[in-house]
């Protein structure tokens, strides 16, 4: 395609320019169309042939020209280029024992003289079983006819002790190892144990590890008004469930869930309490933005009150709508929760909710925060073939992440004229007519969101992408990667609660085996980890600043 060297403005007659741009556009659009009717044709060929019992077309790199990127990260462009300095660690290690190494006499002249010592730490590790043989003292009286036996102490109850039962959890959940890698390393140190022993001890009798994941995630909505969340899909006994992740710098917390629908966001943000629904101004105004017949409209406007309905009384309630549609239901039920959610007072709200643009995150918190770089993706997957195209979508992306790197700038040193000034450029910005119609109509769905996008403004503390909550899902797509996913109730409770206390403890700089070690000896020498993230986000003043008018 030679359109390599084509300057429009060097086409004098307007009315020519005009066609010849509109031309192009063609161009890009039946050039995407073709690639998505390839993907589309490839996929029901690979289906035909599974259904024949056959294999789709294999996934070879062979010599064929390479496809298309599909690498839409925008870390490069993210990134400032800044310089880090390592720091040495040898002042973190603890030292177990010394040892003197002496000079062999024989290499040594006689006029040598002893200069002291020259210190060198070399870090080891020792694999050996530690298995014990209680002598339980045991007595009988008497008089009370009773016999007195001696208890063992914490952390052994069972056949193992705390160090297999912390091992097997900072295996499985801390750092991904799969059931039968952990029942491989065992055999090879010497413990005999079998795989449904390994099973019971990664998912039974955890009330108290589930206590302080509740804790945990309490001491987090706390910990600051803003909180971000992302989701993905995981399984539950062979069926597609959702994992939704909430943190902020201080902790992560996991909540497996049925679906990802606005609802159930819902019941994560309030850990789990039973949903009350409250028809009033707000939900009405959730409500206006699909249509209503006259008489359900006037019904509703009827019942506008503060009054708070629990669910079933609330279910019954809209019973007597005229014609109410799936949609129109489903729109009101959330509307109905979500205001009651944002007016109870009994445990704290979202204020800002930081998140890509899925519509099940819309209306959640009293704010919504987009991620810029979530936004930066939707332009690094166009694909123009035209190098007119290719050179304006460049340029764009060069001022999108300049302007970006403002934001930056603004979050360190917020004043209310800088302020204006970026609200003033992102109109500039994203008001511009390229000629090139795909990037255009990028360009305006960003305008759309500038709100959420520039809430930032407001609130400097605010991060400009939820790469954090990203990080959180990663940590659940690794582990259901290695495990597939739990097969009971109880496995899906104790995948959320330890992952949640692994990524807490790494967030607070504890070791996540020392904690569980820590806990499940008794010693509790470790604070609990809702203290520790109180702590911290006072430390780091998580809260609002006075906001930026």
């Amino acid at each position: 395609m030679k359109f390599e060297n084509l300057d429009l403005n060097a086409i004098k007659d307007e009315n020519a320019r005009e066609l010849i741009k509109q031309l192009l556009n063609l161009v890009e659009k039946l050039s995407a169309d073709l690639r998505d009717a390839q993907i589309e044709i490839q996929r029901l060929r690979d289906e035909v042939n599974r259904l024949k019992g056959e294999q789709g077309k294999p996934k070879s790199k062979g010599n064929s020209p390479k496809p298309p990127s599909s690498n839409h990260s925008s870390e490069n462009e993210r990134h400032q280029s800044r310089q880090r300095h390592k720091k040495s660690k040898k002042a973190e290690i603890q030292i177990n024992r010394e040892q003197v190494v002496e000079v062999d006499p024989s290499v040594l002249p006689k006029d040598a003289k002893f200069k002291g010592y020259e210190d060198v730490v070399i870090q080891d590790i020792l694999l050996q079983t530690d298995n014990v043989r209680f002598h339980k003292q045991k007595y009988y009286a008497a008089s009370t006819r009773k016999t007195y036996l001696a208890k063992l102490p914490r952390g052994y109850e069972g056949q193992f002790g705390p160090g297999i039962k912390a091992l097997t959890l900072a295996f499985y959940y801390g750092i991904g190892t799969s059931e039968p890698k952990i029942l491989e390393f065992y055999k090879n140190v010497g413990i005999q144990i079998s795989a449904g022993e390994i099973s019971n001890l990664l998912i039974k009798k955890q009330e108290n590890f589930h206590t302080e994941n509740d804790a945990v995630y309490e001491a987090g909505l706390l910990s600051s008004p803003w909180q971000q969340t992302d989701d993905t899909l995981t399984r539950v006994n062979g069926q597609n469930h959702h994992c939704h992740v909430v943190c902020n710098p201080v902790y992560t917390s996991y909540h497996t869930r049925a679906s990802k629908e606005r609802l159930s966001v819902l019941n994560v943000l309030c850990n789990g309490r039973k949903h009350l629904y409250r028809l009033n101004e707000e939900s009405i105004r959730y409500m206006s933005s699909i249509p209503w017949s006259r008489a359900a409209w006037r019904k509703i406007q009827s019942w506008k009150s503060e009054q708070d309905w629990e669910e079933a009384a609330f279910l019954e309630r809209l019973e007597g709508l005229p014609r109410l549609r799936k949609q129109q239901r489903k729109i009101l039920i959330d509307g109905a929760a979500i205001a009651a959610y944002h007016a109870q007072k009994e445990y704290p709200v979202v204020k800002a909710l930081v998140c890509d643009d899925a519509p099940q995150f819309n209306w959640l918190g009293q704010g919504m925060m987009l991620c810029w770089v979530h936004e930066g993706r939707h332009y690094k997957k166009l694909m123009p073939v035209i190098a007119l195209h290719r050179e304006l979508l460049d340029d764009f992306l060069k001022q999108f992440w300049e302007y970006y790197h403002q934001l930056l700038d603004y979050c360190q040193q917020p004043t209310i004229e800088e302020r204006l000034r970026l609200e003033t450029a992102f109109d500039g910005l994203f008001t511009n007519n390229t000629g090139y119609d795909e990037l255009d109509q990028r360009i305006a769905k960003t305008k759309a969101k500038k709100d959420s996008l520039l809430l930032v403004l407001q609130y400097p503390e605010l991060p400009l992408h939820n790469n954090a909550s990203e990080l959180g899902v990663r940590q659940r797509v690794r582990k259901r990667d290695v495990s597939f996913g739990p097969r009971t109730e109880d496995g899906v409770k104790s995948w959320d609660t330890f992952e949640t206390l692994a990524e807490t403890a790494k967030k607070l700089g504890v070791s996540f085996y020392q904690y569980l070690v820590d806990r499940i000896s008794g010693t509790n020498q470790i604070l609990p980890l809702a203290d520790l993230v109180s702590l911290r986000a006072n430390e780091l003043n998580l809260g609002w600043s006075f906001p930026i008018s």
